[in-house]
């Protein structure tokens, strides 16, 4: 099946990221991480509110009540909303001023991973991190690239991770109870001319949603098999990620960048920047917290 989706919020967002569809509030939470700014986007109201930062913030998660977990440009932080306070956690790359933290998920047990990447594009410069709900960091793995989308399976038995330059999605064997993992297989190989994998999610029925950086599309993928099932048409030209949300968390929510792109390209994809939706016709899994 071929989806197309549709612009709800026209933002020109320099890098748009990291979308989390806050399900007790009904709130979508997302990053421009050039703009140094984190969005919260009110689908009842169409209101978006942004909160401006002094440095890249890449990937939010929320906590208890109106606090977040930020990843940003020099470390994880914790961002309180009402008070607009923002206190510095853990910074695991203070010896590496080059890198910038990028994309960040919690896992089903609620410790909060994310990884690095070189800010100059060199590659096998970064990392990926676990933040346990204690404080405690830990380096799972190391030579990435640009690290980039993450998910568990429903069972909650398997992780899947992205490294964009691989062009390729892996799996992991993962241990709900003490957040370890361990390399199973490559599962999903990008082919040429698709563009390159950026984030994803996953839906109830364990399938993976993937954006594609350059490629104007988000792909659905089995991971069992590997195999291409469905896709979204993204008016857009680099889709950076996407998260279910909705009440019935049946629509998908798509991040894009306007960074990069020509006055050719910027003229043939004018919403590029902006935040997409599509109705599907699966439900994807709950986002989970920081606990």
């Amino acid at each position: 099946m071929t989806y197309q989706a549709e612009l709800v919020l026209d933002l020109q967002a320099t890098l748009g990221e990291g979308p989390h569809w806050d399900e007790s509030l009904e709130i979508l939470y997302w990053v421009d991480i050039q703009g140094k700014k984190l969005h919260a986007f009110d689908p009842n109201t169409e209101e978006n509110s942004t909160f401006q930062f002094d440095q890249y913030v890449s990937a939010v998660v929320p906590g208890k009540a109106g606090r977040f977990l930020l990843a940003m440009e020099n470390g994880i932080y914790q961002y309180d909303i009402h008070q607009n306070d923002l206190c510095f956690i853990a910074n695991p790359e203070e010896s590496l001023p080059n890198n910038r933290f990028n994309d960040g998920k919690c896992d089903p047990s609620g410790r909060f991973w994310a990884g690095t990447m070189a800010m100059d594009g060199k590659l096998g410069q970064g990392n990926l991190y676990r933040l346990d709900p204690n404080k405690k960091i830990t380096k799972m793995l190391d030579n990435v690239s640009i690290s980039n989308g993450l998910a568990w399976s429903p069972d909650k038995k398997k992780m899947y991770f992205i490294d964009t330059p691989t062009k390729e999605i892996t799996t992991f064997e993962y241990d709900d109870e003490n957040g370890d993992i361990s390399y199973q297989e490559t599962t999903i190989k990008i082919p040429d001319g698709m563009g390159n994998p950026d984030g994803m999610t996953i839906d109830q029925e364990g399938m993976l949603w993937v954006a594609h950086w350059g490629g104007a599309r988000v792909t659905r993928w089995n991971p069992s098999t590997g195999k291409l099932l469905d896709q979204v048409q993204v008016p857009a030209k680099n889709v950076t990620s996407c998260a279910f949300g909705g009440k019935n968390l049946d629509e998908l929510y798509i991040t894009t960048a306007k960074i990069g792109l020509s006055e050719s390209e910027l003229s043939e994809y004018p919403g590029s920047g902006g935040l997409f939706k599509v109705k599907t016709d699966v439900k994807g899994m709950r986002a989970y917290r920081f606990e």
